[in-house]
């Protein structure tokens, strides 16, 4: 299995943002994390990928254990951020070779630079500075960063978070297309984007996990469709 998480606990505070969650994901799955604000999704991406420690329970990335200092693991991760930290000031391609020296790809970071910017569709793009890219090409950069190094699992945090129409479906298109051989992880408040492109759902409520399941399955729960069931699991009307 790519990702494994047993009993995870964490809290801020008098908070609990997560409650002894449990799950696995195995390689080649597209799986939505979905739930209400606060639900505990983000936290829980933010332990997978080491930037946090659970308070107690195990997190694994194919087979190593996760945790702030777990560089190793670290390698196995691309990770894009809600809020898609960038340097405005830096070319794009600029940018990426400097991700791809963080990596320590050496020899192989220009082969990686060129063949992520033909990838992501950045060709157009790559001789402009970020801070003047449209939010759909920053998002492009963003995914060009977590995809460099090759790594067997994607974790996407709100990934088209405020773009127009074309470009939601354009990094959509883009995100099936780079699942196909690799695991992917993907929060969103979007169903649409969880029906278009995912296999899998987990949804999350109070720092619990309230579903877990095919999309079918868990639709099939209200008799209907996945914003049904969502509503219905959570108490969100």
């Amino acid at each position: 299995m790519s990702i494994s998480a047993n009993h995870v606990t964490k809290s801020y505070g008098a908070q609990k943002a997560l409650d002894s969650v449990s799950f696995t994901v195995n390689k080649g799955e597209i799986v939505g994390f979905i739930g209400p604000n606060g639900a505990g999704k983000s936290t829980m991406m933010k332990i997978i990928t080491g930037y946090f420690s659970a308070d107690s329970g195990e997190v694994a990335v194919c087979g190593i254990p996760s945790g702030p200092g777990s560089t190793e693991m670290k390698r196995l991760i691309g990770y894009l951020p809600e809020n898609n930290p960038l340097y405005p000031e830096m070319y794009v391609r600029e940018y990426l070779g400097y991700v791809a020296d963080i990596y320590r790809l050496g020899r192989r970071a220009e082969s990686a630079v060129n063949s992520v910017i033909e990838r992501t569709g950045l060709t157009p793009e790559q001789g402009k500075k970020i801070g003047a890219l449209s939010k759909g090409y920053r998002q492009r950069v963003g995914l060009a960063q977590a995809l460099i190094h090759d790594p067997q699992v994607l974790i996407l945090d709100e990934a088209t978070t405020g773009l127009d129409p074309n470009q939601i479906v354009e990094i959509r298109n883009l995100i099936s297309e780079v699942g196909s051989d690799r695991t992917v992880m993907l929060s969103t408040h979007i169903m649409q984007e969880v029906e278009a492109i995912c296999s899998r759902v987990i949804i999350f409520d109070h720092g619990r996990i309230v579903a877990d399941g095919s999309i079918q399955d868990i639709s099939a729960l209200s008799g209907a469709r996945l914003e049904d069931s969502f509503r219905q699991l959570t108490g969100k009307f």
